[in-house]
């Protein structure tokens, strides 16, 4: 047999299951469900068609490349519109004989020998149409035995489902079964919500099929994925990757007693290390415990120095303890034009098997704070005895070219009112609760941290005189940020509201100044009567802010689109401070000392790279001077 391209439909078990329930006179609908309902709904009746006519098709199609071009004709047929004559009345259908003669267990094989010697061979004579099953059975047996193929882990998606979902999963970057799998264990239970056009019940039934075929896939959905990441626990999570020496998380990380720096050639005299660290595992440990004044902090010396150890053992095959000057300039190149294998989308959790180092290329704004942090670690170790040198010290920093702060990282006011046009229409809690999060991160342009720390107690009720000399009511939110500076943040008044309007459905006190409510966080699992609220996690918010703006970019097409799923929590405090001090010509521009407090910048100098002159504003200023000096 001619083996078919690697894009071209492929036949498996289900269609021929399929098509022998519908012969056999079985509800089509019915069928459907058991077999096929991966390839869309029931209620779709031009798809069922249309899948019935590829399958006679692709039938035919075998039967034809085997010489047999009869057999071609037959399963074209539709036995049940055959005409039903003959001196003899229509025997049962095979499933029918099988309940009533107690052969139900047995392989189809056996039923339809059986069923010969009674119904066929065995004296009685067979209508037109019962000898039409007979024959169209016999021959799907034997094209099921001839073409049916079973599902590998390299297929394309296109050899296996709809020609609709098979696009929809390949523009989602999903182009293999293998790929696939990978993309459901390494999300979790909401892995579809990337996949534009597939909802959880068409997720659900690509999930049953992939189960159904994990033997000959070699790959199984994990336990984890079928499960509602709210619903799993830590070590559940921990137990998805296990440690190995691999592209893994720092805390993941099996380091080759060869490698882990007992030995480095760079290490200090035992007698020397006031550290009781004796690899550079533990030394790095040691390190990031002085960085826990907050996590952001933290997050970001782990990420330098968790990239540098994996390049060390996996890349560079040496300790940690014995770069030299040179091995660290190359770290830096390696930075600037990392192999693909290392990089990945950056919101993929550390427990995921898809987690991955970097993103890509580093900039040169980038590779310059990792090379001050990884100073800062090298300096550390030799302060402590730990290490007799600094490599990175004699590393030359990499030219950053000066652009406006939160450069590319910024939404357009258009695509900002389109985001709070969906989060307007959320219906459920969760929904609602993701989008007050998102409007709180906008309207103040706190950090991340800064949110989730946030309580109402810090919320202070401050009377004032609006723009028209009338007395009016507001609300300021003392905050504590980078550095342990103290600042007060203006809240909406609707927003404070809404968030009194919550405390009230969850049995507490309406009212955000309510003594009760003073320790409750502003983002927090509503509780109820008797039970404290509980705050959400930094993680939380992250992704919260993630599926707001994936759902979205859902109704955007191109660039929006893409530019929406790029956009991440730290997108909306760089969209308060530029939209603040950019306004259209419908908006109010807020004075550069008052965005300064907002955002607890520490100099006017950090606020003033918010200053841009949107495109459409240069293009018009310039036109006129233009057309003025007539060039």
């Amino acid at each position: 047999m001619t083996a078919l391209p690697d894009c071209a439909r492929r036949l498996h078990r289900g269609h021929f299951a399929f098509m022998r329930a519908l012969v056999q006179g079985i509800d089509a609908g019915e069928a459907w469900d058991r077999y096929l309902n991966v390839e869309g709904d029931r209620g779709d009746a031009r798809r069922v068609r249309s899948a019935i006519a590829w399958m006679r098709s692709a039938f035919a199609a075998a039967a034809r490349r085997e010489q047999r071009p009869g057999t071609a004709r037959l399963v074209l047929l539709d036995a049940q519109r055959w005409p039903d004559t003959g001196s003899a009345p229509a025997p049962p259908s095979l499933e029918e004989f099988a309940l009533a003669s107690g052969m139900d267990g047995f392989s189809e094989a056996e039923q339809l020998e059986r069923y010969a010697e009674i119904h066929g061979d065995g004296g009685t004579r067979l209508s037109r149409r019962a000898r039409m099953i007979e024959r169209q059975l016999q021959a799907l047996q034997w094209l099921e035995n001839l073409a049916a193929q079973e599902p590998l882990a390299g297929d394309s998606v296109h050899a296996w489902f709809d020609p609709r979902l098979a696009a929809r999963l390949q523009r989602a970057d999903l182009p293999t079964l293998h790929a696939l799998i990978q993309r459901i264990n390494g999300v979790g239970a909401r892995w579809w919500t990337c996949v534009v056009g597939v909802g959880p019940v068409k997720a659900m039934r690509i999930v049953q099929w992939l189960q159904t075929h994990e033997g000959s896939i070699g790959h199984a959905v994990g336990d984890h994925a079928l499960v509602l990441r709210s619903h799993l626990s830590r070590s559940d999570l921990d137990a998805v990757t296990p440690p190995a020496t691999a592209l893994l998380p720092l805390e993941k990380l099996q380091v080759p007693q060869a490698l882990d720096g007992s030995n480095g050639r760079y290490r200090s005299p035992r007698d020397r290390n006031l550290l009781r660290a004796d690899n550079d595992h533990r030394a790095i440990e040691a390190f990031l415990s002085t960085k826990a004044d907050t996590q952001a902090t933290q997050r970001a010396y782990r990420r330098e120095a968790e990239r540098l150890l994996l390049w060390c053992v996996l890349e560079r095959g040496m300790a940690l303890s014995s770069l030299s000057v040179e091995d660290a300039d190359a770290y830096m190149r390696f930075l600037a034009d990392p192999p693909s294998s290392w990089c990945g989308p950056r919101h993929r959790q550390r427990w995921s098997p898809l987690w991955r180092p970097l993103e890509g290329p580093l900039s040169a704004v980038g590779r310059a704070q990792a090379l001050t942090i990884l100073r800062s670690l090298f300096g550390f170790l030799m302060k402590q005895g730990y290490l007799v040198g600094n490599p990175f010290a004699a590393v030359v920093p990499p030219r950053a070219p000066l652009r406006p702060l939160g450069s590319g990282r910024t939404l357009t006011k258009a695509q900002w009112k389109h985001v709070l046009a969906v989060i307007n229409r959320a219906s459920t809690p969760a929904q609602q609760l993701r989008g007050r999060a998102v409007r709180w991160l906008y309207a103040t342009g706190l950090r991340r941290a800064e949110l989730i720390a946030a309580r109402c107690g810090h919320l202070k009720r401050v009377e004032f005189m609006d723009g028209d000399g009338r007395p009016t009511v507001g609300w300021m939110l003392e905050v504590v940020g980078k550095g342990g500076r103290f600042r007060e943040v203006p809240v909406p008044v609707d927003l404070v509201r809404e968030l009194a309007d919550a405390l009230g459905t969850a049995g507490r006190t309406p009212s955000v100044d309510g003594a009760s409510n003073a320790d409750v966080p502003v983002l927090a699992r509503p509780g109820g009567p008797g039970r404290e609220p509980i705050g959400y996690s930094s993680n939380w918010l992250y992704q919260a802010a993630k599926t707001v703006f994936e759902d979205a970019a859902r109704t955007l097409e191109g660039e929006a689109s893409s530019r929406l799923l790029q956009a991440s929590t730290h997108w909306l405090r760089h969209s308060h401070g530029s939209h603040a001090l950019n306004p259209d010509h419908h908006g109010a521009e807020v004075p550069i000392e008052i965005v300064r407090r907002n955002l607890g910048h520490s100099s006017i100098g950090t606020t003033s790279g918010y200053i841009t002159s949107e495109r459409e504003a240069q293009l018009r200023a310039m036109s006129k001077l233009w057309q003025h000096n007539a060039v």
